[in-house]
């Protein structure tokens, strides 16, 4: 009785709070009556509020009481409201535009724009208010949105209309998510942030990505969005060399809450200098950005995009101005497909004094819990702060819809029964697929003619795998490979077996194995591409790659031990035996070439490299990451890109009598790289340097030796970690060596400056590697060139100390 009185007394007090809260909504428009999109609605004086959706809709849930509502969007006028809540009401508003005037300037055409001194004295006041604020949290509510406005009937063969569920007209709204979330912030560049509530139209099992970090754009910073628009940042309209880059002109002044705002045209000084155009509003005296309202456009060298437009709205809060409404709106053209579409922020509620618990800032910028996406339509109704437009509302309906019949096995079944068609074409060109999506098993077959190749110890040969893959929730998996090879000049079978177990996807553990026999390139670290020996030995009588048989087994086991350190432990043991040539067949007999043989050191004569041997050994790795910052979800853990270097240390032991293995040898190598560091207008910076050595080296073979990664190709995959005019296999050594790699790519800072260039987007890069060991002592390369996506060119020369040893131009592709 006592339950039954105690539940029936809180139904009764919940129902007594909640008839406390009324909610305000409204539209917002000009003074034509079309609505504002975006237009903000807050409390005045306070940061508890919401912005008005692109129909100019706005919903405002308070408690009841007597409020001050203040309207704000860029441009125009902020009106005050004063409202008395008891119910649920309307309220329609409509603003002004804003009416700035030069009432109090005098211009003359001889001199300077009077906008200039405003800037100056924004540009002093900069790292002040960059750095005024030490920390503060706030709640953040994050709405995305992208559009198709226009699509290609059939893309790669695909209906467009059809699998992006599109109107006749192939369009519609084909990505629309939300989410809520709590953001933490401290200096210089510390975040936390945790995400409470997370909705993606007709992704029922999935978690959005929204961060508040990717919305905020300080432009107290130099330079903005740097590696994300472009390969190098934008400057900031108020940064230090401003002035270098930009036109400025007053526009006219106005009253806000007692403050003189300052309205002022940002204008490049150079049509394609990566810098904005539009407005910027300054606060006289104190000299801080009011709002922004600046875009930039394919001139300034956005990628991906035609334009994106970026509009912020300040707030006081204590003495700082903090931002309240953020967004970000973009429309483009890329092959064919019309985007466009906005991300808005909302950010409320600031403490500027927050006390963080220690170690509360621990390299976890986005933390995403299990319950985030089980949150139900009501809750969202009750929570969502802006309101859902009619074709938004729509498509939730629509493809939630969808999503669930989707799940069905009915409907998955008829899927993949059209996927899962055979055809010779598809076995050929790209591998056939066999899926069972609701069981969550796939079959992947190797496509034939990529199987197909051609060398000197197996002449044409083909190698050929079948890959299953069962998964589990929160992307646990495992996958089993099976594969097989045949030469049909040296009449050899080879096949292995191998498996892993991707089994903790928030520690990034996984387990494998692998046996059987095979054929490996002597350079453990690959020399050519299969394609690339095939034609090279077919056509030009070159045949670069040398060829081992290795039986083996292998255990293998990687996770992360704490946030950032990755070890690593693998067990192999092997039987590895020398091959020689057994065909010299080619398309086209090169005069006064003959093909070399198997033995890279003896290419006159089949000299055995090695002995039949057995090898056991055992390789453990540690991997740290300074300054990791990673997004936790409950289907894994997601790196970031770091901005600090990565340090690998590594030791192998070959083991000498275990399981009658021949080998006895220590190695030990530490290495640290980093990619894409950034400087700036500059572009960004890519190096790693590696020093390892034998410190036991009793009794080893070739394959066992520290091997390099070299190119004496023309046309190469690159890699920062390859040398790209050093020999495969004649430098390999089992001693010590110190090896070290740089390039510097300047994001088209040169090329942007040329007119006929500049629309090809070039970026210009140079570079350089330098080994040392007893077998190659001062060895160094350097080159230049230009790339676009990825395609590089480049001309570069190779010396052994002071005496050149080479020179050429190289072609890469791909990453």
């Amino acid at each position: 009785m006592i339950r039954i009185l105690s539940l029936l007394f809180f139904c009764g007090f919940t129902n007594i709070i909640l008839a406390q809260q009324s909610t305000i909504t409204g539209m917002v428009k000009d003074n034509s009556g079309q609505p504002i999109p975006f237009a903000t609605v807050y409390l005045k004086n306070t940061t508890k509020g919401t912005s008005a959706n692109v129909d100019g809709k706005y919903a405002l849930k308070l408690k009841n009481g007597q409020y001050t509502l203040s309207f704000r969007a860029v441009g125009y006028k902020q009106q005050d409201h004063i409202v008395n809540l008891s119910a649920d009401q309307s309220l329609n508003v409509i603003l002004t535009s804003e009416s700035y005037t030069l009432e109090n300037v005098n211009i003359t055409a001889s001199a300077e724009d009077p906008a200039y001194a405003i800037i100056r004295k924004a540009i002093k006041e900069r790292k002040a208010h960059l750095n005024e604020v030490k920390a503060f949290s706030c709640d953040v509510y994050i709405k995305g949105v992208q559009r198709l406005k226009g699509a290609p009937k059939k893309f790669f063969g695909q209906d467009i209309q059809k699998i992006l569920e599109l109107d006749t007209n192939r369009r519609g709204i084909i990505y629309l998510s939300e989410s809520q979330s709590k953001f933490n912030f401290r200096r210089p560049n510390e975040v936390h942030e945790e995400m409470i509530s997370s909705k993606v139209a007709g992704r029922n099992n999935t978690f959005s990505f929204n961060k508040a970090s990717d919305l905020i754009i300080n432009f107290y910073d130099n330079y903005l969005l740097e590696n994300k628009l472009s390969t190098r940042g934008y400057i900031s309209p108020i940064a230090d060399n401003a002035l270098f880059y930009y036109k400025y002109k007053l526009l006219g002044e106005s009253n806000e809450n007692g403050e003189t705002i300052h309205k002022i045209e940002v204008i490049p000084r150079r049509e394609n200098d990566p810098v904005f155009r539009g407005i910027i509003y300054i606060i006289d005296n104190s000299w801080r950005i009011y709002n922004t309202d600046v875009y930039l456009t394919k001139k300034a060298g956005i990628n991906f995009i035609d334009t994106l437009h970026i509009s912020q709205q300040f707030t006081k809060v204590n003495e700082a101005y903090m931002p309240t409404a953020i967004n970000f709106k973009f429309g483009g053209n890329v092959l064919g497909f019309k985007i466009d579409g906005y991300y808005v922020g909302i950010y409320s509620n600031y403490n500027l004094d927050p006390k963080f618990p220690k170690h509360f800032f621990n390299g976890e910028i986005l933390k995403v819990t299990e319950m985030v996406n089980k949150k139900d339509s009501i809750y969202w109704k009750n929570n969502r702060p802006i309101p859902l437009t009619e074709d938004e509302k729509i498509n939730y309906v629509k493809k939630d819809s969808i999503a669930k019949l989707k799940e069905s096995k009915k409907y998955l079944d008829s899927l993949e029964r059209e996927n899962n068609k055979f055809g010779i074409g598809k076995l050929l060109l790209r591998g056939v697929s066999i899926n069972d999506r609701y069981d969550k098993e796939y079959w992947s077959f190797d496509p034939v003619l990529k199987a197909i190749f051609y060398n000197t110890v197996e002449g044409f040969a083909i190698k050929y795998g079948v890959t299953y893959r069962k998964d589990f929730e929160n992307r646990r998996s495992y996958s089993i490979r099976p594969e097989l090879r045949f030469g049909f000049a040296n009449q050899k079978l080879t096949g292995s077996l191998s498996g892993s177990y991707y089994y903790n996807p928030r520690k990034r553990a996984s387990v494998g194995a692998s046996f059987g026999n095979g054929i490996f390139d002597l350079n453990n670290l690959g020399s050519m591409t299969q394609l690339g020996n095939t034609i090279n030995s077919l056509f030009y009588e070159k045949n670069f790659a040398k060829f081992y048989e290795k039986s083996f087994i292998n255990i293998n086991t990687t996770r992360e031990l704490v946030s950032g350190l990755q070890g690593s432990l693998a067990l192999d043991y092997s039987r590895n035996k020398n091959l020689t040539n057994n065909t010299n067949f080619k398309f086209i007999d090169v005069k006064d070439l003959e093909f070399t043989s198997n033995n890279p050191f003896s290419p006159n004569e089949e000299i055995p490299l090695f002995p039949t041997y057995n090898s056991f050994s055992a390789t453990a790795s540690l991997t740290y990451t300074f300054g990791q910052q990673y997004i936790t979800r409950p289907d894994g853990k997601f790196y970031t890109e770091s901005k600090f270097p990565k340090i690998t240390l590594l030791y192998k032991k070959g083991f000498n009598g275990v399981l009658n293995s021949d080998i006895d040898y220590d190695f030990v190598k530490l290495e640290v790289s980093q990619d894409r560091i950034g400087m700036g207008l500059w572009g960004y910076t890519s190096f790693l340097a590696g020093v390892g050595k034998f410190l036991n080296n009793k009794n080893m073979y070739y394959p066992d030796f520290k091997h390099f990664a070299g190119n004496i190709s023309t046309i190469f995959p690159p890699n920062i970690r390859k040398f790209q005019y050093l020999d495969f296999y004649q430098f390999s050594t089992n001693q010590q060596y110190f090896e070290a790699h740089l390039e510097h790519n300047f994001a088209g800072f040169f090329m942007n400056k040329i007119p006929l260039l500049r629309k090809a987007k070039l970026e210009e890069f140079i570079g350089g590697g330098y080994l040392s060991s007893p077998e190659k002592r001062n060895y160094k390369e350097f080159y230049f060139g230009i790339q676009r996506l990825v395609l590089r060119a480049s001309y570069g020369f190779a010396y052994d100390g002071g005496r050149k040893l080479t020179q050429g131009f190289r072609i890469a592709y791909g990453f």
